[in-house]
């Protein structure tokens, strides 16, 4: 199993991913490590455990489209199983997602389809909730819209800051983004008819129910 990840920053989920591949908690060889940011942290966390690291700016490009369909001929050298969009900070064109379809996961900082987009855990405090998360999700041309795979609920308490909330989610996607790569390296997890399919079984809308 081929394993790409993008990134556009830090890189911590990259990390987990590199960790559990070298635990062989995931059945599968990260074969290279892609950014839209010649300075993301998360080249250098590749680098340091030997994995091909690529920067590849929008600056270079004419359109976002030039843009996607360089990236996709340098992600297909590698012949990937899986793309895996860890903090990849770029909307996708259509035609990148349509060209790994079933075979693209992102993990978004929201219980969705609550709080597509940015600034999750800002909205999470100006509205006041008591409960946020993170997502696992197939990809599809619906932003943060494709199926979800799992979840990971989080409290919120009076008094937390974005950065008390930051750290409670990542420390849940650092636990579930390399389980669900590794569901998907087993064979496991698919996507079928715009839906997530876990060992067979078709996943309710929130994904699958770690606690049953």
């Amino acid at each position: 199993m081929n394993i790409v990840v993008l990134i556009s920053g830090n890189g911590s989920n990259l990390q987990a991913i590199i960790d559990a591949c070298a635990s062989k908690k995931i059945a599968g060889t990260l074969r290279a490590v892609f950014s839209n940011k010649a300075d993301a942290f998360g080249l250098e966390r590749a680098r340091e455990a030997g994995i091909p690291a690529h920067a590849l700016s929008a600056s270079q490009f004419a359109t976002r489209d030039a843009f996607d369909r360089e990236l996709m001929l340098e992600i297909d050298a590698y012949a990937p199983d899986l793309v895996v969009l860890a903090g990849y900070m770029r909307i996708l064109s259509p035609e990148f997602v349509a060209h790994y379809a079933g075979r693209l996961i992102n993990i978004h900082p929201s219980l969705l389809p609550k709080y597509p987009g940015l600034h999750t855990h800002r909205q999470v405090l100006e509205n006041g909730d008591s409960e946020h998360g993170t997502s696992v999700h197939f990809v599809t041309d619906e932003l943060d819209g494709g199926p979800v795979i799992l979840q990971a609920k989080v409290p919120v308490f009076d008094g937390d800051d974005e950065a008390d909330i930051t750290a409670r989610v990542q420390a849940q996607e650092h636990a579930i983004y390399p389980l669900v790569v590794s569901w998907f390296a087993e064979g496991r997890l698919a996507m079928r008819d715009n839906e997530a399919w876990l060992d067979g079984q078709k996943l309710p809308p929130q994904g699958h129910a770690a606690d049953e």
